[in-house]
């Protein structure tokens, strides 16, 4: 589970990243960065693609 995560997480993170990293980088402090950029990824991770790919994936997880 913790791969299927990985794969959600890291294109989303990096996507994110290419389109609004400039917006980002106005943001200070990090950790005020850091809480608009999760806010982004997370809900996207959680409801979308964590659930597709569990299904897409679903015999390569039940083994």
């Amino acid at each position: 589970m913790a791969i299927l995560i990985w794969i959600a997480i890291y294109p989303t993170v990096t996507i994110v990243a290419l389109l609004f990293g400039n917006h980002f980088e106005k943001i200070d402090p990090l950790p005020l960065r850091t809480l608009v950029s999760t806010t982004i990824v997370v809900p996207i991770a959680v409801y979308a693609l964590v659930p597709a790919l569990q299904k897409l994936l679903n015999n390569w997880l039940s083994r």
